[in-house]
């Protein structure tokens, strides 16, 4: 707990408070950018900022039209930083992800291709069309930002982000991802449709020009802004409620005989950490210098729900794991 609430050493708290308004004012800007292309989608757009802030990965799921990929690209067009495209495929392979060793007869020896992972911003549109083999070529890249081709090892550039969509209707020809590639997502969104006054606006703007937004940020601010990020104060008794939120998904028993019969698993360490840098990222986004109970529940649905694994009681029952992430912050005391 204590490593949570740690400031950077010989912090300024008055020259931090400088850098988090300068920081809460060139995101706003990018929030402006972005509702220049998308409308509405408040909530897509936040938790793409927010995980650019906590340099996590995300995985947005919704049925097509609901400009999942539009929104990854929008915010691409506002950052002054290299952004590749993958359309994931069932004929896909690693090599086409990653890149390869090309043999040269001539001189006699191999030669690398970089593949498109080599970026800031990848977007993996329909990642769940491609096989396993294809997917788990990403694992590497998503946890330690870097490819080993052969026995050559490339550091990928920085910042790094996957960007990954997925339908969640149409399942035949999809391969389901990994458990262990989806925990390296630090948030799942479920993308919803639009309000009837949205809907309204989109209809009036689809007879007008594409606007491009404006660049705003480049890497290195980028950088600069996930720095800051990770100096935002978490006290000791939110980190306490963040791992008990945790731990509750594991051991549902303590929490209620209903929870427990419909938990098989519950969420690895790996989520207490993305909690805890989710919540730091939306305390960026108000300015703040620290993280509040409202931040980690605002953001422990989308943390946790691809994290936690139902009984088949739990299906029978039409119990998603968004109600029982529900119940479990109904339930456990707030700080």
């Amino acid at each position: 707990m204590e490593e949570m609430e740690r400031r950077a050493p010989g912090a300024d708290p008055g020259r931090l408070t400088e850098e988090l308004a300068e920081a809460a004012k060139a995101l706003g800007e990018v929030r402006r950018q972005v509702a220049r292309v998308i409308v509405g989608q408040r909530y897509m757009i936040d938790r793409l900022l927010m995980a650019l802030l906590a340099d996590g990965h995300l995985l947005l799921e919704g049925v097509p039209g609901l400009a999942k990929t539009t929104a990854v690209k929008a915010l691409a067009n506002t950052l002054d930083a290299a952004f590749t495209r993958i359309q994931f495929t069932p004929d896909l392979l690693p090599a086409d992800v990653i890149g390869t060793q090309i043999y040269n007869p001539r001189e006699g020896v191999f030669s690398t291709r970089k593949g498109p992972i080599f970026t800031n911003i990848l977007l993996a549109d329909e990642i769940n069309r491609a096989p396993a083999k294809v997917q788990s070529a990403l694992l590497e890249a998503m946890q330690e930002r870097q490819v080993t081709l052969a026995d050559q090892t490339w550091t990928l550039p920085r910042p790094f982000l996957v960007l990954a969509t997925q339908n969640p209707i149409e399942q035949e020809g999809t391969y389901p991802l990994p458990e262990a590639q989806v925990d390296r997502f630090m948030m799942k969104l479920v993308v919803s449709y639009p309000t009837a006054e949205e809907e309204r606006q989109i209809l009036d703007r689809s007879a007008l020009p594409t606007q491009t937004p404006s660049m705003v940020l480049d890497p290195e601010r980028i950088l600069a802004f996930q720095e800051l990020t990770r100096r935002v104060t978490i006290k000791p008794m939110l980190a306490g409620y963040i791992v008990n939120l945790v731990q509750s998904t594991r051991q549902p028993g303590s929490l209620s005989t209903r929870l427990a019969r419909l938990i098989q698993f519950g969420a690895s360490p790996r989520a207490t950490i993305a909690l805890a840098a989710a919540a730091r990222a939306a305390a960026v986004l108000d300015g703040r210098e620290f993280a509040t109970p409202d931040d980690v529940k605002e953001v422990a649905p989308d943390v946790l729900r691809h994290r936690v694994l139902l009984t088949y009681e739990a299906e029978a029952e039409q119990v998603t794991a968004d109600h029982v992430v529900r119940e479990i912050l109904a339930t456990v005391k707030t700080p």
